[in-house]
C-alpha cells in the first residue's frame, strides 16, 4: 500500500477530486496549508502598505491507496493540478506499512 500526498493550487482542488474518483479512488483527505518552494510568496500591497507574503495558500492532498493504483493516481493529479505554471505542486509518494478500519477492525488493502 502507498501514500499519495500531494501539495497542489487550492483552486485545482474541485479537477484533482473528479479525476480521482474517475479512477475509481474512494477516500481522499484534505488540509488547507501554507508554504513555498521555488515561489518564494511574493510583495502585496494592502490599505497603501506594501508587505511580503512569505508562505502561499495550498491545498494538501493524502490519498491511502493499494500498490496497483500508484501510477493511475499520480498521472491523474499531475494532470489534474496542472496549470503550467511555478507553483503547480509536488507529488510525495510513500510506503504505508499497515492501515486499520477503527470501526470493523479490517487490516491491509479492504481497509483502505
Amino acid at each position: 500500500m502507498k501514500l499519495v500526498t500531494a501539495v497542489i493550487k487550492p483552486f485545482k482542488l474541485d479537477d484533482v477530486r473528479e479525476a480521482l474518483s474517475e479512477i475509481g479512488v474512494q477516500g481522499i483527505t484534505v488540509s488547507e496549508v501554507k508554504g513555498f518552494g521555488r515561489q518564494k510568496g511574493h510583495t502585496e500591497l494592502y490599505r497603501g502598505a506594501e508587505y511580503v507574503v512569505d508562505f502561499l495558500p495550498k491545498v494538501k492532498l493524502e490519498i491511502a491507496i493499494d500498490d496497483a493504483l500508484t501510477d493511475k493516481v499520480i498521472e491523474a493529479v499531475s494532470k489534474a493540478a496542472n496549470t503550467g505554471k511555478i507553483g503547480d505542486g509536488k507529488i510525495f509518494v510513500t510506503n504505508l506499512e499497515q492501515v486499520i478500519r477503527i470501526r470493523t477492525g479490517e487490516t491491509g488493502p479492504d481497509a483502505v
